[in-house]
């Protein structure tokens, strides 16, 4: 005789797996991606505007004499961002095309620009730290090398996606894809910016991963790398300095590193409160707006700050991921596999710095850190995220099923008078 209870069970065998199949489920639904994305780079959007609000605030006073210099520049790149990254979401693979070669394009000419203005010529031809990475139009400035970033990557996608299986010929996967990445990283090097140049690196390994490229390829190409990188690192003082300090912890080069590990260690669990860092009114000084913004993150929220940041990235991760293999076109899956890697990677390295695990890179935490060039090319990754995610096959059945079928215009088959004729 069978009770109430293996009733409802037979009726319902789904509601066993409690939050599990709930979650499975909501997982499974087309839009998961597209919608996990969203909201995901809303929280990290939110949060970098409340920072830059926060940690640059006694930065931008002593320097700036206004308090809001640096928040209100990143509110208007944001708003600007966020209407680019709307626009491209939309946008068809043949756009995005001709938009790789477009972007890649301009974005080393503008980096020949910088590296052509003389040595000493302000401001392009101004060294900041060593690097020379930065090209002044008025007012207005930018990084061309973070808009490189980009291109590469959805150039890069095109080029791979009409190889197929001859990816495994060295002179298939030599030229161009090789030679695009080796042009656009020795401009980034002439200037001196090894950080950005690492990230590019580690972009080209990924996509190369993603796409099948036989093992020894990347090998060499790691090998290679390291030994350009080492190289690099012995022949600038600047450099060896960052490595001794990070190495050694003594001297005025690891001023910086030590303070960050100052502010993490303040925050405790909860933090001291939000504009309440001591160590942005001058432990960190400039650093606050770019390499250790992590590190004022975690002195005002805390363990549960620096942890939400962590867990945020990753499931932005995690959602392109499912987009690149979810993804039926070869060039939607590597668009989408080397966007989420460049993200990820950048922001692994840039916590590291934070904590000492690494010298001083000079690259920017997606979303957070203070940066127009940075975050406009963040937000236009996020579009051809967003656009990967509309193209997925189920994902486009489902958008084409919510929009409201075309108004039939109204016809008028007969025409009465007032006597009724």
């Amino acid at each position: 005789m069978s009770t109430a209870t293996d009733d409802r069970a037979t009726r319902d065998p789904d509601t066993s797996g409690g939050g599990a199949s709930s979650l499975s489920r909501a997982f499974a639904h087309p839009l998961a991606d597209y919608y996990l994305l969203l909201t995901c780079s809303g929280l990290l959007l939110a949060l970098g505007v409340i920072m830059v609000l926060s940690s640059s605030s006694a930065y931008a006073a002593a320097n700036m004499n206004d308090s809001y210099y640096f928040f209100t520049r990143q509110v208007a790149f944001l708003i600007a961002g966020v209407l680019a990254c709307g626009w491209l979401a939309r946008r068809s693979e043949d756009f995005f095309k001709l938009f790789g070669w477009v972007v890649l394009i301009g974005s080393m000419a503008a980096q020949l620009l910088v590296l052509l203005t003389p040595l000493g010529t302000p401001p392009s031809g101004i060294s900041s730290k060593g690097n020379r990475n930065w090209l002044y139009l008025g007012p207005l400035s930018m990084q061309p090398a973070e808009f490189a970033k980009l291109g590469l990557i959805v150039w890069a996608a095109a080029i791979l996606a009409t190889r197929g299986t001859t990816i495994r010929e060295p002179k298939r996967l030599f030229v161009p894809y090789l030679v695009g990445f080796g042009v656009v990283l020795g401009m980034v090097l002439a200037g001196g910016d090894l950080g950005t140049a690492v990230i590019i690196v580690a972009i080209m390994i990924a996509m190369l991963w993603f796409v099948g490229a036989p093992g020894w390829t990347l090998a060499g190409i790691i090998g290679v790398a390291g030994l350009g990188a080492l190289g690099m690192v012995v022949t600038s003082a600047n450099r060896m300095a960052r490595v001794k300090a990070f190495l050694s912890g003594s001297g005025a080069s690891s001023e910086q590193p030590l303070h960050s590990i100052y502010a993490l260690a303040t925050g405790g669990w909860w933090g001291v409160g939000l504009g309440r860092s001591r160590m942005k009114w001058g432990g960190l000084y400039d650093g606050v707006l770019n390499d250790y913004v992590f590190a004022v993150l975690g002195e005002e929220m805390g363990l549960i700050g620096t942890l939400t940041l962590i867990v945020l990235f990753l499931v932005f991760g995690i959602a392109g991921v499912r987009i690149a293999l979810r993804s039926k076109g070869t060039f939607w899956r590597l668009a989408a596999a080397g966007i989420t890697a460049w993200f990820l990677v950048q922001a692994c390295a840039n916590i590291a710095v934070a904590m000492k695990l690494l010298p001083v890179m000079g690259v920017p935490l997606p979303f957070i850190s203070y940066g127009g060039s940075s975050l406009l090319a963040n937000l236009m990754g996020v579009g051809v995220l967003l656009a990967a995610a509309r193209n997925e096959p189920d994902a486009k059945v489902a958008l084409n099923t919510q929009r409201p079928p075309a108004a039939e215009p109204v016809r008028v088959t007969s025409v009465v008078d007032r006597k009724g004729r």
